[in-house]
């Protein structure tokens, strides 16, 4: 039985080595643009839970694990910046103010699943200007929800956090851990 990590996240990849260094990557490559539901959470656990059924539907004597993660301000769902001007929308939206960061989980193996959503709430101080101008010049907002990265440069902007910090990275190393005890798959 393997152990399949079903993203192609290099921080996920980093944080699941934390749990287990016995662990193949096999990234989805499910379309996302047309998955919707009704709240932020929600969305982060249904991308969570395709992105893990699209790679289970070929491995269903391993256990899988798909994950998404959504930044949420206001209601507003923030993904990963198709652009500059998308992070620089995202950036100052968040600017001074408290957001939310759900990551989707679902853990499957057989017909073993268990799904669930970690949040934690993140408070940023203000931005200005020639922060979100000087940030959106480097490569770092491009590839993570929200625009930004809370171990890298979004450090300097952080008040305060409640919840889990690894989830805010994308992957809550402690949940992910438990849900794979409960299956025995560490």
């Amino acid at each position: 039985m393997a152990i399949i990590l079903a993203s192609a996240s290099p921080r996920r990849r980093e944080l699941m080595s934390s749990i287990t260094p016995d662990y193949v990557v096999e990234p989805s490559t499910l379309d996302e643009s047309g998955i919707t539901a009704l709240t932020p959470a929600l969305l982060a656990q249904t991308l969570a839970e395709e992105k893990c059924g699209d790679i289970a539907s070929h491995h269903v004597d391993d256990v899988v694990i798909g994950c998404d993660t959504v930044v949420d301000c206001d209601g507003q769902v923030f993904g990963k910046p198709k652009d500059k001007e998308d992070a620089v929308r995202m950036l100052r939206a968040l600017s001074g103010k408290t957001h939310a960061v759900h990551t989707g989980v679902c853990v499957r193996c057989g017909e073993k699943k268990n799904s669930f959503v970690v949040t934690s709430k993140v408070v940023f101080f203000s931005l200005s200007e020639a922060e979100i101008q000087f940030y959106t010049d480097t490569k770092e907002p491009y590839d993570k929800a929200g625009a930004y990265a809370i171990q890298g440069r979004a450090a300097l902007w952080l008040d305060k956090i409640d919840g889990d910090y690894y989830n805010i990275m994308g992957f809550p190393v402690s949940r992910v851990a438990q849900a794979l005890r409960e299956i025995d798959a560490i």
